[in-house]
């Protein structure tokens, strides 16, 4: 899915095509637009009552429009405000996300709020806000189940129309890189942890990218400063995957690479893994077959782990 914003003149044309491409999405999404009042007729929706109401967020200062695009056409769109009208309010918002009836329960709409969330958070900001008109229980429930909370009923702003309102705190970005190491049978080697956030969980030697370092280099200062083995280097890349915890730092979200690599069966070694460990909260180790990953009592990062690899050794 690609994310992009709305390409407009300085007097906010909309290219005719794209205009077409722009009425088709809002008329398919009739039902929300009988609820909200936007247009005279949900049933009757414009090429030209599109591109005045986009025109109008566009007004706003810090408005930004950004199109979805998947399957080789428009599938989405979202407006988002870089602050608040209201002085009080701190955070940026998502005006509006609308997805094209005919991709419904797809994902682009999960998609598309994590790229937003991925833009503010690169900016630097610590939550976004939103507004759910009342009696639209569908969008509740949809902003609830991707860690949106109610903090506040009130009007809007434009119509005085009943709406809760939902934040969602953004965790800091970080990077990571992780290696999955082989021994001649197919065991895989993880440490496990027990985390203030999440609990007890086994992961491959790794962890956060220092400034500049890229996730192969990372993944193999990291390998050698968790194991002390010197004599492997990170393999092809596995898969990549993110998640949430609690880091030394505060609340992150976590975005890794995870390389895959052979080596012998071997402990770690070194005089520094005692030192290296107590800082990265590592508790244990040891060598899991592909069974045992399958039936572990407690979570292994990444999810489905035992899948990953047998398909990486599977011939295509």
């Amino acid at each position: 899915m690609l994310l992009e914003r709305l390409p407009v003149s300085p007097g906010h044309d909309i290219p005719g095509p794209l205009r077409t491409e722009l009425t088709a999405l809002y008329a398919s999404n009739r039902d929300f637009h009988a609820l909200s009042g936007d247009f005279p007729d949900p049933d009757d929706i414009r090429p030209e009552q599109v591109a005045a109401a986009l025109a109008e967020e566009l007004a706003h200062p810090g408005a930004e429009v950004l199109l979805a695009r998947g399957e080789g056409r428009l599938v989405g769109i979202v407006i988002t405000l870089d602050r608040h009208p209201d002085p009080a309010d701190p955070d940026p918002w998502i005006g509006l996300l609308m997805v094209d009836a005919s991709a419904h329960g797809r994902g682009y709409g999960r998609r598309i709020v994590q790229s937003v969330e991925d833009r503010f958070r690169t900016a630097g900001r610590t939550g976004v806000r939103l507004a759910v008109l009342a009696g639209n229980p569908a969008a509740l429930a949809f902003w609830t189940a991707l860690g949106y909370e109610v903090v506040d009923h009130r009007e809007d702003h434009r119509l005085g129309r009943p709406c809760a309102v939902l934040r969602k705190p953004l965790r800091a970005l970080r990077r990571a890189a992780r290696v999955a190491v082989l021994d001649p049978e197919g065991a895989v080697f993880l440490f496990r942890y027990d985390n203030v956030e999440v609990g007890v969980h086994w992961a491959l030697p790794g962890g956060g990218l220092e400034p500049g370092e890229g996730p192969r280099e990372g993944a193999l200062r990291e390998l050698r400063e968790e194991t002390g083995w010197t004599d492997l280097e990170p393999g092809p890349l596995l898969c990549t995957w993110e998640h949430d915890f609690t880091h030394a730092v505060g609340p992150v979200h976590q975005h890794e690479h995870v390389y895959v690599t052979r080596g012998p069966r071997r402990e770690p070694t070194g005089p520094h893994l005692t030192a290296a460990h107590a800082e990265d909260g590592i508790l244990a180790w040891r060598w899991w077959t592909r069974d045992e990953l399958a039936t572990a009592p407690d979570p292994v990062w990444p999810p489905d782990l035992a899948r990953l690899l047998t398909e990486w050794e599977t011939p295509v």
